[in-house]
């Protein structure tokens, strides 16, 4: 059974950091792409990031510039490094796993984990 878990969300002030984790079982991690989403109160999940099996990666371009998608494969793990936050970041953020060499708008494959609030405040 696949299992995703997102963490590292929390309550930071506009230009802080957070680096969101997510940690994926049950699946051949290092073959598959990895991808970051996330959901503000109101609207629609969207992409935010993806990375290929391969390191190749792929930003919204709200984010371009920001925030910095990696992945470990000995870890099963991919990261989301956010600097620079802005008010409009404040979301639940989600991973899941896509197609090898997926983009931002490859199809989720996985079914959704809980998601880690993020808040951006002062």
């Amino acid at each position: 059974q696949v299992q995703l878990v997102e963490s590292g969300g929390g309550l930071v002030q506009p230009g802080g950091s957070l680096r969101l984790s997510c940690v994926a079982s049950g699946i051949n991690f290092g073959f598959y792409g990895m991808a970051w989403y996330r959901q503000a109160p109101g609207k629609q999940r969207e992409s935010v990031a993806a990375i290929t099996n391969s390191d190749l990666t792929d930003y919204t371009p709200s984010v371009e510039g920001r925030f910095v998608i990696s992945r470990d494969n000995a870890k099963n793990t991919v990261y989301l490094q956010m600097d620079s936050l802005k008010h409009e970041d404040t979301a639940v953020y989600y991973c899941n796993y896509i197609g090898p060499s997926g983009s931002r708008s490859a199809l989720a494959l996985g079914s959704w984990g809980q998601g880690t609030q993020v808040t951006v405040s002062s």
